[in-house]
């Protein structure tokens, strides 16, 4: 069997300034690119000394196949929560819960919780609606 690991993933954006504080200044993660202007931009973010791993906020609507129906179940998913979600892992969940949830771009969903099936774990809303749930490791 290879090496194989998650290099890059993809969570949408509409406001790429929000997303951009909220993965920055809440989660802490470094910037490693940001192309594009306005709206249309392509941002990528990753935890500090670890650049094999990399989340791509990008525009929820950048590929011109995508119909009118599909764009408003994709806003609509989008304003629910529905459509992009990431798990991160700590080695200090109420730490980063605290440090993440004193920050304006952050929307607590829950708070630190030891799970009946054996985990300790957190979530937020980034701006554009993404789930990120915070699981201890």
């Amino acid at each position: 069997m290879t090496n194989m690991t998650i290099h890059t993933t993809q969570l949408p954006h509409v406001d790429p300034e929000a997303s951009l504080a909220f993965w920055r200044d809440a989660v802490g993660f470094e910037v490693r690119s940001d192309v594009g202007q306005g709206e249309m931009r392509w941002i990528t973010v990753g935890p500090m000394g670890r650049p094999d791993t990399c989340v791509l906020l990008q525009p929820p609507f950048a590929d011109p196949g995508i119909a009118d129906g599909e764009r408003r179940t994709i806003t609509d998913m989008m304003a629910k929560g529905t459509f992009g979600w990431i798990m991160l892992g700590s080695d200090d969940v109420d730490a980063d819960f605290a440090r993440i949830q004193a920050h304006e771009a952050a929307e607590v969903v829950q708070e630190p919780t030891d799970q009946p099936y054996g985990v300790r774990d957190c979530a937020f809303r980034d701006p554009a609606g993404n789930t990120v749930r915070l699981r201890q490791v």
